[in-house]
């Protein structure tokens, strides 16, 4: 409709930008290891595509897993959150290992925000022990295991996405 304002995106209601490195994102995946080495053994690893993918196999790496398997949900389209869509569930195999509940079965993903994908994730695997690297207030009840919370108004640049560049100073002149 004329004079309606668009819809902001996620990214755009956030505000606050928060960078992650490609080497803070290793130390804090290796420091939700040693948190989770205190809560395991698990049979095998389950990451929730694609955010999930880097820290699951650090973790798997740093614990000794060698089952990994996928949830693969699609939740953003680049910076706007949609419907939850469950593109491949989790494998025969894993859910065996995980008696049917998940117990024994260890979730890992970047970050917990709204927690839709959590809660969809829960229902499928409610035993299993859910960990992320970073916890946003809304999604932070479901998960078990997280490092850092952040507020919910904050964007998280993954180093997966972003580019080297240069960024002028915040203040003009400043450079």
């Amino acid at each position: 409709m004329a004079g309606e304002a668009p819809e902001l995106s996620a990214q755009e209601r956030a505000g606050r930008p928060f960078p992650v490195s490609w080497d803070q994102f290793h130390r804090d995946c290796r420091a939700l290891t040693w948190r989770l080495n205190e809560v395991g053994p698990f049979h095998a690893v389950i990451a929730i595509t694609r955010g999930g993918l880097v820290p699951a196999a650090i973790v798997a790496r740093e614990l000794g897993l060698r089952v990994i398997d996928t949830v693969c949900i699609a939740s953003y389209d680049h910076d706007k959150q949609g419907e939850l869509q469950v593109l491949k569930g989790i494998s025969d195999q894993a859910m065996k290992l995980g008696g049917g509940t998940g117990k024994g079965l260890l979730i890992v993903d970047d970050l917990v925000d709204t927690g839709k994908t959590g809660k969809l994730v829960r229902e499928m695997l409610p035993d299993a022990h859910f960990a992320t690297v970073y916890a946003k207030p809304k999604g932070r009840p479901l998960v078990d295991t997280f490092i850092t919370e952040v507020s919910q108004d904050t964007w998280i640049f993954f180093p997966w996405d972003t580019a080297l560049s240069y960024h002028p100073p915040l203040r003009d002149g400043a450079a």
